[in-house]
């Protein structure tokens, strides 16, 4: 019961500072006269991503115990977040700043997980357990954002329009990356195996995941992930010219809803199966688009609310059960190289190329005019929601999990008789 404690905490702390800036930096770089740049802290955070199962392949994983990599990383990260305000009259060095934070940032996201299902003894029990104070973690530094750090703002604007998220983040890295010492130690896993590249991008794990169905899934993962970008570059955006007070207290909704869609997904998973569970997830995305541009015009409060309120089946029914569908067709010797190219393909590539296309549709419309009309914006929402919509009704047409599952059986079988012989 200590360690899950430590554990919680860990994973915490880990999520309160990506919360704390990640749900506000564009309304700051907007505030600091960067509002056509305010796609770019979302696309560093995607490059570090496809660059963060390098380092952890090549270096975390073979030489160094993964306390204390990840230690190093938070307290680094914590000094470079200090420092990127002190740049925001300088666009290309903030961006590089930000850039060099998310390659501090983006590894520990693995490490802290690897951690974890070294020190416990029954991942699908315990995990979860651990893993939704990350969740919490995320809404607290939303609720922490809006609604203390505006005690601290005495000139009228909003804590999202100040530096003050972003100094949050750094302390709290900082007291993470000092408390990761005293965690258990943990040895590196991969230490003493040869090095390649091939496992490293997940290569040799296609290779025997290799299905019409599998390949389809991933395509539709990278894909879905495009349009998926403008969320969370934009929302924050959108609830400022919406009226909103509390921007990133507001979209801590979402995680909440997270919340409880995880528990219920076990009920769903029997009802639905793998298949419609991401065509609800994928529906859900298309759903929410359409409910914001549909509140754009005349600032239908309700409908934004729900439009948030969807993420827990946006983020559950398709990222988590992606997870899971990787992992049921994996083996134990591949399952590591598998989930680390779903992360690859899109937390990395799709939502860098997301991120990027959003930003162009938004500086489209933004123009000369230093911010988009409420019609705008509507004519905005609707790009992500028609994308969304054509690629749900292509997976849902192309993919079919019975060979899938037939192909899990039958490697089960095999399993299971080569155990039996054994």
């Amino acid at each position: 019961m200590y360690t899950m404690t430590r554990l919680s905490i860990m994973m915490f702390l880990q999520f309160f500072v990506w919360g704390a800036w990640y749900t506000s930096i564009a309304v700051y770089m907007t505030a600091g006269g960067m509002g056509d740049l305010t796609h770019w802290p979302f696309t560093v955070n995607p490059i570090a991503a496809i660059a963060a199962p390098f380092f952890l392949g090549l270096v975390a994983d073979r030489y160094f115990s993964t306390e204390r990599v990840l230690g190093v990383l938070h307290v680094a990260g914590a000094l470079v977040l200090l420092a990127v305000p002190q740049f925001s009259g300088a666009p290309v060095v903030f961006v590089l700043l930000l850039l060099l934070y998310n390659l501090c940032f983006m590894p520990t996201l693995g490490l802290a997980n690897s951690l974890a299902f070294h020190n416990i003894g029954d991942q699908e029990k315990q995990f979860p357990m651990i893993r939704v104070f990350g969740t919490i973690g995320w809404i607290v530094a939303g609720l922490f954002v809006s609604y203390v750090l505006r005690y601290f703002v005495n000139d009228g604007s909003l804590p999202e329009q100040t530096p003050l998220p972003l100094y949050a983040a750094a302390v709290t890295s900082l007291i993470l990356g000092l408390y990761s010492f005293t965690l258990p130690h943990t040895p590196a896993p991969a230490a003493g195996e040869r090095v390649s590249t091939r496992s490293i991008l997940g290569i040799d794990a296609l290779k025997q995941l290799g299905s019409g169905p599998f390949y389809v899934f991933l395509g539709a993962s990278l894909l879905i992930c495009i349009p998926l970008a403008a969320y969370y570059n934009f929302t924050q955006l959108f609830l400022e010219a919406t009226g909103f007070q509390n921007i990133a207290g507001t979209q801590t909704f979402g995680q909440m809803s997270e919340v409880i869609f995880m528990l219920l997904m076990p009920m769903f998973f029997i009802r639905l199966g793998v298949k419609w569970m991401l065509v609800a997830g994928m529906g859900a995305w298309v759903l929410r688009y359409v409910f914001f541009a549909l509140a754009a015009p005349n600032e239908v409060f309700w409908m934004i609310i729900v439009g948030i309120l969807l993420h827990g089946i946006c983020y559950d029914f398709f990222f988590v059960t992606g997870q899971i569908y990787v992992d049921k067709k994996s083996t134990p010797e591949i399952r590591g190289q598998a989930q680390g190219m779903l992360v690859l393909v899109t937390y990395g590539l799709g939502m860098m190329i997301g991120a990027q296309a959003a930003g162009i549709l938004f500086n489209t419309f933004l123009g000369d005019s230093g911010a988009l009309t409420l019609g705008q914006w509507k004519q905005f929402w609707f790009v992500p929601a028609a994308f969304a919509a054509v690629v749900m009704v292509g997976f849902a047409l192309l993919f079919s999990d019975r060979v899938d599952k037939a192909r899990t059986k039958v490697g089960n079988d095999t399993t299971a008789a080569a155990s039996d012989t054994g």
